[in-house]
């Protein structure tokens, strides 16, 4: 099937909403579900956190997709995948087994979501000019932002509603809300079908697995081979390490009852403060980070950057010894923290593109460094609930130890190093962050 070449502004927005929503869903939105259908914190902190697995292990397997097929099959061939493994999870909520077999699908959209994820950045940056993805690289992130908006603001706003005003079990509400975002994935693999162009084939393509094996493991070699690359995994791995803790326990918190010590708020409150007024802040932020960098480089923002991440981290900690109940105030103190969270962020995202990335396997390589920088959200993910277990389940001694772990990001930021000149290796070299790896 021949795809006629089409304006970018036709197929980059719901390229990048279709990135952004399925990311969510497994990320942030399957921890709320479960939290509604009574399971425990800690066994959600520890089995939703294994869903970040897919994004930590795509460089695996993203260099043979290169080989068969090309990257719009891959990308709409995903979509469908999500849309079905969504579908499933629906259906498998009224069940007694609910929580194996809906993780189950659950892995099934992590392992789609991180495929698409490779394949779609790779059709925009095979198919728009250096000019172009310099030019949309803001929409890029804002069309992801708004998917999140869509999956965490939205549809957990939805299933508030249909609990609360329509008197819907949490299970039926889920199973509506997850129908709906399978309906959504599947509409956005039929237009992709339409209007999504196939991107330029890899010099891989038609070499079979043997050729596969060997550009990947000469990726590999090579990205081990960069000069200090171990300080620039370490500075990747902890720069949001603070900001793991927070990502996982956060809504849990948000949504605890006041005897628990949480804030007691229902979804639809949730739904308002961590998918649309924190997402509108995190944007806000990403754009004053990327305007603070043009100004005065990487290196010279850096540490400020890191900075500007990780203290407001003691929000929460304020939060949880406060206790407020009023919504516009917690909104704007959870806001303040998404607000350095996304200003923060831009600095670990070109970080990871001016330094790490560089050379032969650009794109490889940056699949890599945000293959560690998933690590870290699995990672703490997965240990965030043992704290949870040693603070005696006490939100204020959990989020008083994530502003201790906040401390070595910042001074790993201050010895980072930058092998690379801040200037020369740009993402308006052609190279556009994939707005996936927020």
């Amino acid at each position: 099937m021949t795809i006629p070449q089409r304006h970018l502004l036709t197929w980059v927005p719901s390229l990048y909403l279709a990135m952004g929503l399925p990311n969510v869903m497994v990320g942030v939105v399957a921890a709320i579900l479960y939290k509604n259908l009574g399971v425990s914190n800690e066994d959600i902190a520890l089995y939703t956190s294994q869903l970040y697995l897919p994004w930590v292990l795509k460089p695996l397997w993203a260099p043979l997709l290169e080989v068969y097929r090309s990257k719009r099959f891959w990308v709409i061939s995903m979509e469908f995948t999500m849309a079905a493994a969504l579908g499933l999870i629906a259906l498998v909520l009224p069940v007694a087994d609910f929580f194996k077999l809906s993780l189950a699908f659950f892995w099934i959209v992590g392992f789609a979501s991180a495929t698409q994820d490779t394949c779609a950045d790779g059709v925009f940056m095979t198919t728009a000019s250096k000019t172009d993805q310099a030019r949309y690289a803001g929409l890029q992130g804002m069309c992801w932002n708004l998917g999140a908006v869509l999956a965490s603001g939205l549809l957990v706003s939805l299933t508030g509603y249909l609990h609360n005003q329509m008197g819907l079990s949490w299970v039926q509400c889920w199973m509506v809300v997850v129908s709906l975002a399978a309906a959504l994935m599947a509409g956005f693999g039929v237009y992709h079908w339409r209007v999504l162009p196939a991107g330029a084939p890899s010099q891989l393509h038609g070499q079979g697995l043997a050729g596969g094996l060997k550009a990947t493991t000469e990726a590999w070699v090579t990205f081990f081979q960069k000069p200090q690359i171990w300080m620039m995994l370490a500075v990747i791995f902890f720069y949001r390490f603070g900001e793991g803790f927070i990502e996982k326990f956060g809504p849990l918190f948000l949504l605890d009852s006041t005897a628990a010590g949480g804030l007691a708020l229902d979804n639809e409150a949730l739904g308002h403060i961590n998918g649309t007024v924190g997402t509108l802040a995190f944007i806000a932020g990403a754009f004053l980070g990327g305007f603070f960098v043009a100004r005065k480089t990487l290196p010279r923002s850096f540490f400020t950057l890191a900075l500007v991440l990780n203290i407001p981290h003691v929000t929460y900690f304020y939060l949880a010894q406060t206790l407020p109940t009023d919504t516009v105030t917690i909104a704007a103190i959870v806001a303040i923290e998404k607000f350095g969270f996304g200003m923060g962020s831009v600095g670990h995202m070109l970080y990871m593109m001016q330094q790490i990335a560089p050379g032969p396997f650009r794109m490889a390589h940056y699949a890599m460094a945000t293959g560690v920088m998933a690590l870290t959200k699995w990672g703490t993910g997965s240990v965030s609930g043992l704290l949870w277990n040693y603070v005696g389940h006490n939100y204020l001694s959990f989020f008083g130890w994530v502003l201790v772990f906040s401390i070595p990001p910042v001074i790993l930021a201050w010895l980072a190093p930058f092998p690379h000149d801040g200037e020369a290796a740009t993402a308006a070299e052609g190279h556009a962050a994939p707005a996936g790896a927020h």
